[in-house]
């Protein structure tokens, strides 16, 4: 029996939910009317996402017969969004093991349609010639189109977005490197695509008919060489023209090495990634079009989808990727359940003390914070830092307050900019000092259930480029006398001060 369209449309099971692609197809999927069951080997890695209480959940592996035979029972539409890739050398064996346990599954449960994210492959290249990754990849297609249940391979070069290990291999060499020694492989043409456009495909191939069974390319607009793709990355980015020089001598080996010392890519996803880009991956039929066409505007053009990864930053919307309490906004934006080096390099300072004060007299301390009351902590510091930014062009310290108690969003204090305000609770200000890059100081007053308070400070930094990598490592040694000097100090003031009586209620005779 499969799943019953009056109960919430077709039922879908998606393996591989905590990773990158399946954490973003859930929601599309909800949102779309299905249906969504989920197979997982950590059922606790997706308690954080905002869908988890849409979706049925279930503990399993695609490698284990049993488990995967009750989480296919009743569904219709079965997404194989798994690969073993960084898991070691027999990462091949195991793809081949876990496609062939899914397509027998399948088919036993009379699933109507598998469809599976692989990797575009490059044409005219023997098989054997093809990089260990983009090889398994064509395998596990070939197996799944064999299992005697419809098909749909989506084959798909390099994903545009943030949390994408290729995307983010991409981020980290344009913005830490101005000039870079790179390998031969730059010139190799990659016809990329937006992670939006893969989901929407992803979410349409679940309606095609059941006599297609077959590969589709998918690809955007743009077809690029690996270096043109960095460049544009570096212009979108507003970063300075990068000089990119290719030397032969660099092995894909030698290259896997070369990025993991350059970004925190680990070296077990990088090199199976450069080896994947010794051969041109470009579309070579667009047939995808027939059964899940385009809107206008669609699909989303290489710089257009590079904006969209790197948006959420930008616009300072900075919890949506660090704090797993947040909610992704856009299949383009990061998740909590992403890998820690994906969205790009983010520097953190946190403070944490408690307070011999209530939370209102710790709130009154934080928001009168500036101006004549100063930063709490080595004004010397505070002043030089204010005096560099005039003379770079900034405004320095000489802005004060608009208020001497109140602030409200939008307010100027110092050479910062009042970003969110919750009210006994948080102060989130934006860096308008001179930077290279983006940075943010949040402060926090919280309960502690004892009548005293806890004080919670985070300063971040979002580099922009090689100096803005240099220009955190530089300073972060003064943290512990600013940021440290400021929390005890900030303590220190609340504990010693005193809250205005509330006027006592009288009763009327």
């Amino acid at each position: 029996m499969h799943g019953d369209d009056s109960k919430g449309g077709p039922l879908c099971l998606v393996t591989g939910g905590t990773g990158y692609i399946g954490g973003r197809l859930v929601p599309e999927l909800l949102d779309a009317g299905h249906r969504v069951r989920c197979l997982a080997r950590s059922p606790g890695k997706l308690r954080d996402h905002p869908w988890a209480g849409d979706v049925e959940v279930m503990r399993g592996d695609v490698t284990d017969a049993e488990s995967l035979g009750d989480a296919m029972r009743g569904v219709d539409v079965a997404y194989y969004l798994v690969h073993a890739l960084g898991t070691g050398k027999d990462f091949e064996e195991t793809d081949r093991t876990a496609a062939r346990v899914f397509a027998e599954q399948a088919r036993a449960a009379g699933v109507r349609r598998i469809v599976y994210l692989g990797g575009l492959t490059p044409r005219g290249v023997p098989e054997h010639e093809l990089s260990p990754h983009l090889r398994s990849r064509a395998e596990v297609g070939r197996i799944l189109l064999d299992s005697g249940v419809p098909t749909t391979v989506l084959r798909a070069a390099v994903i545009i977005g943030s949390g994408s290990a290729s995307f983010e291999m991409l981020r980290y060499l344009t913005e830490r490197l101005p000039v870079m020694v790179t390998p031969s492989w730059v010139h190799t043409r990659i016809q990329p695509i937006a992670v939006r456009d893969v989901l929407r495909i992803l979410v349409g191939s679940a309606g095609m008919p059941p006599e297609v069974s077959r590969a589709f390319d998918i690809g955007g607009p743009d077809v690029l060489t690996y270096r043109e793709m960095m460049v544009r990355y570096a212009a979108v980015a507003g970063l300075p023209r990068r000089v990119i020089l290719s030397v032969p001598v660099l092995t894909p080996g030698l290259s896997s090495h070369w990025v993991g010392l350059v970004t925190p890519v680990p070296a077990s996803i990088a090199r199976p990634l450069t080896e994947s880009l010794r051969h041109e991956v470009v579309c070579h039929e667009h047939d995808i079009e027939t059964y899940v066409p385009s809107p206008p505007g669609r699909p989303f053009p290489f710089d257009e989808a590079v904006r969209l990864a790197l948006q959420r930053v930008r616009e300072a919307r900075v919890l949506t990727r660090w704090s797993s309490a947040a909610l992704p906004g856009a299949p383009s934006d990061p998740l909590p359940t992403d890998p820690d080096w994906a969205g790009g390099s983010l520097y953190t300072d946190l403070r944490e003390t408690e307070v011999d004060a209530p939370p209102e007299a710790l709130w009154r301390v934080i928001e009168g914070i500036g101006g004549d009351n100063g930063w709490y902590s080595f004004p010397l510091a505070w002043a030089v830092r204010g005096w560099l930014d005039r003379l770079t062009g900034g405004v320095g310290l000489r802005r004060g307050r608009r208020d001497a108690e109140r602030l409200r969003v939008g307010d100027s204090l110092d050479f910062w900019r009042v970003e969110e305000i919750e009210p006994g609770h948080l102060l989130r200000l934006r860096a308008e000092m001179r930077l290279p890059g983006l940075a943010w100081l949040e402060m926090y007053a919280e309960h502690d259930g004892a009548g005293r308070s806890r004080y919670r400070q985070r300063a971040l930094f979002h580099p922009r480029g090689l100096l803005g990598q240099a220009y955190w490592w530089s300073v972060s040694p003064f943290h512990a006398i600013v940021f440290g000097g400021m929390a005890r100090n900030i303590a220190r003031t609340a504990a010693g001060t005193t809250l205005p009586r509330k006027p006592e209620r009288t009763s009327a005779h």
